[in-house]
């Protein structure tokens, strides 16, 4: 049944689901007083760590990480050397994104995203992986420009959320290539990646959470927010990871590019809307000149 679903369907799915998680984010970690994004971060990956071995025992949606197994191309060498850097990775650079949402608007964290394809293009020429061109640098300076002019928009900015959001920008630009290069080849689908990534992020994540929020900090979650709420939320980030999946392969790249458009245009309008965030005609002009030139991109 789900196979004959058409594309339009599961870009929605993931449009509503990516928009809820991050609002949902921002709900619990500002507006509720949790202010503890490593523990809001390890509960997410706690939660999928057993989702994705209950799915493995229960579905054939892991299947790739059996096959993995039994022909010896996973084994603890690789997963050493491949699985474990980019988990660490991943994991610094979903504490750095929920860490922003304490300090800057959801409105603006989606304006500065909007660099993040240029981040990943400058860290794989780095790489040797991409060849930059003079169109495509041109494209890159007026995503930069229009980037650079909804930050100086930016009524209520913060030095210290700017920086860090772009450092997780950097840190996911450099998980990406790291993908690339270490796991090329394997035939990891997004599933198995996670089977594999949560659990890893899930270590990290609880060395960190000890000296710099401390294990306390459950209890906060449960006199704040709630059992049911924080169910509920790991749960919306699981099926955004779901959604991500099922996506694959529904749609061409340029589409994928435009839904991710409309989903960043729908979560400013939501954040202006409903958590009543305030944004300039600076802003919308900057954004509108980076997102003209991300949709060029894409088509290069």
């Amino acid at each position: 049944m789900w196979k004959r679903l058409p594309a339009w369907f599961y870009i929605v799915a993931w449009i509503a689901t990516s928009s809820a998680v991050i609002l949902q984010n921002k709900y619990i970690l500002s507006d509720l007083g949790f202010k503890h994004p490593v523990a809001l971060t390890t509960i997410h990956l706690l939660f999928q760590t057993v989702a994705t071995r209950l799915l493995r025992r229960y579905t054939n949606m892991v299947d790739k990480a059996k096959e993995l197994e039994a022909t010896g191309a996973m084994n603890r060498e690789s997963f050493l050397k491949k699985i474990v850097p980019v988990g660490f990775l991943f994991s610094a650079s979903l504490v750095l994104s929920n860490w922003v949402y304490l300090r800057l608007s959801v409105s603006f964290i989606q304006m500065i995203k909007a660099f993040t394809p240029v981040s990943v293009l400058l860290v794989s020429a780095a790489f040797g992986l991409k060849e930059l061109t003079r169109k495509i640098l041109f494209i890159v300076s007026l995503i930069s420009f229009g980037v650079a002019l909804a930050s100086y928009g930016e009524l209520d900015f913060e030095i210290w959320g700017f920086l860090v959001q772009a450092l997780a920008i950097c840190i996911e630009s450099c998980r990406l290539v790291l993908v690339q290069k270490l796991l090329q080849g394997f035939g990891l689908d997004p599933i198995a990646s996670l089977y594999y990534m949560a659990p890893v992020c899930l270590a990290i994540n609880a060395v960190i959470l000890l000296p710099v929020e401390g294990f306390q900090v459950f209890e906060d979650a449960v006199n704040l927010v709630g059992l049911p709420y924080l169910f509920f939320n790991a749960c919306l980030t699981f099926a955004l990871n779901l959604a991500s999946v099922s996506l694959i392969g529904k749609a061409s790249g340029l589409v994928l590019t435009l839904a991710g458009v409309l989903k960043d245009i729908l979560l400013i309008a939501g954040s202006w809307g409903i958590l009543g965030s305030t944004i300039t005609g600076t802003q919308i002009l900057g954004y509108a000149i980076a997102l003209a030139a991300l949709v060029w991109f894409k088509q290069q």
